[in-house]
């Protein structure tokens, strides 16, 4: 397709100008673009006061930037399930079929956003293997498809309403937001969107795929927050053998203790420190989408600016006494560590866990499963069980050139042994035990600390202190828009 003549047609022109922008110049035009119509700023070096009252986005608007965070497709498992000896090679890594605007590893698809808007808070739901293939039975999966009606259904069927009002705090200056981004952040009119990322799934995956390497390569996972504390009589002799210099020193707690270390399996020489792996890499995908949104916004002419949300613990919480109103999500209590004589683990693990909001966006952790046990047998579930991951091959097959292909990968990519299943959930019930949340050396929920401010741009203020080309697209949206 041409970027003339050739574009697609809807007879909307602000869709017909999306469409047209070429993709080099969006990358070459994005700049962060801060003050929302409607916005005075009254003080420093560059006095502003605004005559306009603020202008929300339109439906369309939003549904668009809601799209470039969402699915759009079927994923395809393009790699081998043999390693280059022959033995097998785990093909199940992934834990979703659908996907989305940006890449995501092992395709979890972690991220969640919640966006706010004069209207409220609205949590942008993730449709997952069947579901997401049913919407593109009534809503054309490609953009350039759909009308308008289509855009905004679209973005109904996504977007569910969690709280009436936009986001607050009691002051818009430190502890609740950093620098300047108060005065600015959150306008009436403009439009936010917050990412959380889910760490409780991805975790437990993780776990499974890297102890589904050959037996005696799997690595041996320690806890590096915690030193060795034996447990038996073969525990002490190696403690005892360790401090007279007889065999090499144990600084941290194997997990599954040197029963698991000696036991064939797991490899001393391959360790896995759990302090040092933190979100397993989840939360990138975030970061990803982010730019999709950027130059989503770029695209539809608006002003977008990512910069540091709503200050944690605050963001996390709901009390209107208090003036917070922020994501309400429960606080669940690990264990306490006030004991004089036991040392205090670094943060988060000796910290409250955020763990979701019940019946809307819940972590696969404490309280919301019985043990780690079902947590871990969830996830197995979800990619093996009847309408799984790797079980659907009406599902799995969308991305190839038919069913019986597919269902020739799906035979052959394999399943975790027996062997890391088990190792996995002594992995998880290890961190309840011994921290009371899980996972503890990252949050169930991870918020990456930024979020983006969409919005019609107060075009005087730009026009009294930019330069023309600053805002020159923004400027002719106006009019395309009718804005």
């Amino acid at each position: 397709m041409s970027a003339t003549e050739d574009q697609p047609k809807t007879g909307h022109a602000g869709l017909d100008d999306f469409f047209s922008y070429p993709f080099a110049q969006a990358i070459q035009d994005r700049r962060t673009r801060r003050v929302a119509q409607g916005t005075s700023l009254e003080h420093g070096a560059q006095p502003y006061t605004s005559a306009n009252a603020p202008s929300a986005l339109r439906p369309l608007e939003e549904a668009i930037l809601i799209a470039s965070t969402s699915v759009t497709g079927a994923v395809m498992h393009d790699g081998p399930t043999k390693k280059t000896d022959g033995s097998p090679e785990l093909g199940t890594m992934f834990l979703e079929v659908a996907g989305r605007a940006a890449s995501s590893a092992d395709n979890a698809q972690a991220t969640s956003f919640f966006m706010t808007n004069d209207e409220g808070v609205f949590l942008i739901e993730r449709p997952r293997g069947q579901k997401a293939l049913d919407l593109f039975k009534e809503i054309p999966p490609r953009w350039e498809d759909r009308t308008e009606d289509d855009w905004l259904s679209f973005a109904a069927a996504v977007k569910r309403k969690v709280y009436d009002g936009r986001f607050s705090m009691p002051d818009k200056q430190w502890p609740y937001f950093l620098g300047w981004n108060g005065q600015m952040t959150n306008a009436p009119g403009t439009t936010q969107f917050l990412p959380v990322v889910d760490n409780t799934r991805q975790y437990i995956n993780v776990l499974l795929i890297l102890l589904s390497e050959p037996k005696g390569k799997a690595p041996l996972f320690i806890d590096d927050w915690q030193p060795f504390r034996p447990k038996n009589v073969m525990e002490w002799a190696g403690w005892a053998a360790a401090k007279l210099g007889l065999v090499d020193p144990i600084p941290y707690q194997p997990i599954g203790g040197l029963k698991q270390a000696r036991g064939g399996y797991s490899s001393v020489d391959v360790p896995a420190p759990l302090g040092s792996i933190t979100t397993v890499r989840t939360d990138y995908e975030a970061h990803f989408l982010f730019q999709n949104l950027m130059l989503t916004a770029e695209a539809l002419r608006l002003g977008a600016w990512v910069h540091g949300a709503p200050m944690i613990p605050h963001v996390w919480q709901r009390d209107p006494a208090k003036g917070i109103l922020g994501l309400g999500f429960r606080e669940h209590a690990g264990k306490t560590f006030d004991s004089r004589f036991k040392r205090w683990p670094p943060v988060p693990a000796s910290q409250p866990a955020y763990v979701g909001i019940d019946g809307v966006l819940e972590g696969l952790c404490p309280p919301y499963v019985r043990d780690m046990d079902a947590a871990v047998d969830q996830v197995l579930e979800e990619k093996f069980g009847a309408e799984g991951t790797y079980t659907n091959a009406d599902v799995f097959a969308q991305s190839y050139k038919d069913k019986a292909t597919a269902e020739t990968y799906m035979k052959a990519a394999g399943h975790p042994p027996a062997e890391a299943i088990e190792y996995t959930k002594e992995i998880c019930r290890y961190l309840v035990e011994t921290y009371g949340r899980f996972p503890a050396h990252t949050d169930p929920f991870h918020l990456p600390g930024i979020w983006l401010q969409c919005s019609h741009l107060e075009i005087e203020y730009y026009e009294q202190y930019a330069n023309p080309r600053h805002v020159k697209r923004q400027a002719e949206g106006k009019e395309i828009w009718n804005r």
